[in-house]
């Protein structure tokens, strides 16, 4: 059997260099090319340096521009895992065009299709868009901001126009560093950094997520790869990929708290409806995952056990 392909787009991101890492680590298990696309140019050298088998590739997720390029010099890929999204709320409600544009993958599915003998799996980061508690992949989604709407758009837009798909719906992915850092807060780094220089910060009590470790991410992409590279069989699925505890953001702060030793008057308990962030965020958007570990057999580690993993603890 000839080797596949696999194509990370938006690699240079925080998930996607975990993704690059999974793959390249994974080498005896799921042989592969891997190539990945970036936005800022040059990529990362920390990156080349690290996976120097890798082809990158700069491409336009608005225009497209930068994807022939893959097809002449990787060719057709067998695997196609987009990570790349403009994911800060703020900047989405500042320019709902180009959040629609980047979000919603138009230009890759356009490209993908265009390949003669072309057989894919999209495998597609979205987000968590529910209206109740431990909502589940069928329930009604009302998504309450411009970056909400985009990923409903691009889901909407996928399941029209693909033949092989697998929609991961994810929370707030937490975990260690990335190879070549990236320049965004990382939640649980933010909240070490701000709890050990002894400062009184507020975090908001109702408003709950189930946030998921950064490696199961990776480890559940990398089952649903191996799968469609040995088996190839019809898949349309969407999966909410979140972390087994439904927890607020005082909880998080305390769990960081509770494993380095700092004093839990720290954490001050507010509302979030005491701060203007300048956009709407869901008040309760956590998730059911009995699905994904039913159809994949994968169950994510506790929230505690990934912020001791992300401390290195």
């Amino acid at each position: 059997m000839s080797r596949k392909r696999v194509l990370i787009v938006g690699g240079t991101g925080y998930l996607g260099q975990h993704v690059l890492q999974g793959f390249s680590e994974n080498q005896e298990t799921t042989p592969c090319d891997l190539a990945f696309t970036h936005h800022s140019s040059p990529p990362p050298q920390a990156l080349l340096n690290a996976f120097p088998s890798v082809l990158p590739f700069s491409v336009d997720l608005k225009s497209g521009n930068g994807f022939e390029a893959i097809s002449h010099q990787f060719g057709p890929p067998d695997v196609v895992v987009n990570c790349a999204a403009l994911s800060v709320p703020c900047a989405c409600e500042m320019d709902p065009a180009a959040a629609m544009s980047v979000n919603v993958p138009s230009s890759l599915v356009n490209w993908l299709s265009s390949l003669e003998e072309s057989n894919y799996l999209l495998i597609h980061l979205s987000t968590d868009q529910g209206v109740k508690s431990f909502y589940k992949e069928d329930d009604e989604v009302v998504p309450v901001n411009v970056y909400g709407k985009s990923k409903v758009a691009a889901e909407q837009f996928i399941t029209e126009k693909c033949s092989n798909f697998a929609i991961l719906r994810s929370s707030i992915i937490f975990g260690p560093q990335t190879i070549s850092p990236v320049s965004k807060s990382l939640p649980i780094q933010w909240v070490d950094g701000v709890l050990s220089k002894g400062n009184t910060t507020e975090f908001f009590h109702d408003e709950f997520r189930c946030p998921v470790y950064v490696k199961d991410v990776v480890a559940i992409i990398l089952v649903l790869s191996k799968t469609w590279i040995l088996e190839a069989k019809q898949r349309k699925l969407l999966l909410n990929v979140g972390g087994p505890d439904r927890v607020s953001r005082v909880q998080m702060a305390e769990t960081v708290a509770d494993i380095r030793g700092y004093n839990l008057s720290l954490i001050k308990s507010v509302s979030a409806s005491s701060v203007d962030r300048g956009v709407m965020s869901p008040a309760d958007i956590s998730m059911d995952i009995t699905k994904l570990v039913q159809t994949l057999g994968i169950s994510p580690i506790s929230f505690q056990d990934g912020v001791r993993l992300t401390l290195e603890l």
